[in-house]
């Protein structure tokens, strides 16, 4: 048995077939000779992304709809510029590269006479006044340098000095002549700010080979906690409030720009999730959080923090048999902060409490472990300020008021 397209065409089939063929023609035909009409109209709204030359006609020129004209061709260009580009065009010049160089030592641990190259992040130029340039990075980026390098969007190469850094903030700021500079960063605000907007990051990834280095995302998260082991015990140490975004952040990056659509300055780049499984996750601090820093820096060189002079681990840190045995908790005190140690002649051992109290509430304002400690220590109250300390001690409630000293 054979299909039915295995036959030959019969008579009818033929004369069926030339019915059309001469229409199909005839129709071809009469779309070239519109388009070839149409095309002149084309050229001339600029509708067409390409340049296209026009044929002359015998007398030598050009045929439009409007009758013959002298312009032998019509250029019609793509426009590449947008939004982006300009603001990228105008951000990236503010945008350096920050050296961090240290001494090294010899076998016989004797300092060498130069510096070499330790690591190599990003800054931005926020600020010019009287001769002087002021950079933002991130203090990893610097820290441990014997000599700062500060390397231009043109590469020139100018030292610059440390004006000050923080550890919990992981913010720096330091100076160099102005002579060389040209553009300055504007400072913008994440007050506003919108998850899904756009957000592009200019920095140096993996060093200076990829210098001015631009990612395009968007803002994915705001105020997000992200928790810092600073000593490399497993413990947190503080949790930093950032932004997160997906435009592309890498080792390098640190310190460079987050900037919005405007060309503004929202997030100074500053780490990312590094595992096998994630992409996209990338945080900057909110410049927002970081201007109160900045100028404490240029001010003091060091962020001025009230502290109590303990030692002191949540009790989610302890067995919850010691809650009873050791501590002689009682049974509704669901959780606080246990002082292990204190500082001789520290604010807290001057108002009486010690080793083995436990902390549940400053100013009435419940804690839990050394995190909510320093938040409220750090966003709260300043050095001198008055503290009202609500403690257990030997199963009985007790409150005492102390006077906070200054970090030093």
């Amino acid at each position: 048995m054979g299909y039915y397209d295995d036959h030959s065409p019969t008579r009818q089939h033929k004369q069926q077939r030339r019915r059309w063929v001469m229409p199909t023609i005839v129709g071809g035909v009469l779309g070239a000779v519109l388009v070839l009409l149409a095309l002149p109209a084309l050229v001339q709204t600029e509708l067409l992304p390409y340049d296209m030359t026009i044929p002359e006609d015998e007398s030598g020129l050009v045929q439009d709809d409007q009758g013959l004209t002298g312009d032998k061709t019509k250029k019609v260009q793509l426009d590449v510029n947008t939004q982006i580009t300009d603001v990228v065009e105008k951000v990236t010049p503010s945008v350096v590269g920050v050296v961090n160089l240290q001494t090294r030592q010899d076998f016989w641990q004797r300092e060498g006479d130069s510096s070499q190259q330790a690591g190599v992040g990003s800054g931005v130029i926020y600020k010019k006044e009287d001769g002087t340039a002021y950079v933002v990075t991130n203090n990893h980026v610097i820290e441990g340098a014997s000599e700062i390098e500060v390397v231009l969007a043109d590469e020139t190469r100018i030292k610059a000095e440390l004006v000050g850094g923080d550890l919990f903030t992981d913010l720096a700021v330091l100076k160099m002549p102005a002579d060389e500079v040209e553009h300055v960063a504007e400072l913008g605000t994440t007050e506003n700010l919108k998850v899904g907007e756009p957000a592009i990051a200019i920095g140096n990834p993996l060093g200076l080979s990829f210098a001015g280095s631009v990612t395009q995302g968007v803002i994915s998260g705001k105020e997000r906690a992200i928790p810092q082991d600073f000593n490399g015990d497993g413990l947190d140490d503080w949790q930093a409030e950032v932004i997160q975004t997906d435009a592309a952040i890498n080792p390098g990056n640190s310190g460079g720009a987050l900037i919005n659509i405007e060309g503004q300055l929202i997030g100074i780049n500053s780490m990312k999730i590094a595992q096998s499984s994630v992409e996209g996750i990338g945080f900057a601090i909110p410049i927002d959080s970081a201007k109160p820093i900045i100028n404490e820096l240029e001010e003091f060189g060091q962020v001025n923090r009230p502290y109590i002079g303990v030692e002191a681990y949540g009790l989610n840190e302890v067995p919850t048999s010691e809650w009873s045995n050791t501590l002689n908790l009682p049974e509704e005190v669901e959780g606080g902060l246990y002082i292990r140690s204190l500082r001789q002649m520290s604010p807290a051992a001057k108002a009486g409490l010690e080793p083995l109290d436990v902390i549940t509430a400053l100013d009435g304002e419940p804690v839990q472990d050394i995190i909510d400690l320093r938040k409220y220590l750090y966003n709260e109250k300043d050095p001198g300020d008055e503290m009202e300390v609500t403690y257990y001690r030997d199963g009985e409630k007790n409150t005492t008021t102390l006077t906070l000293g200054s970090q030093e």
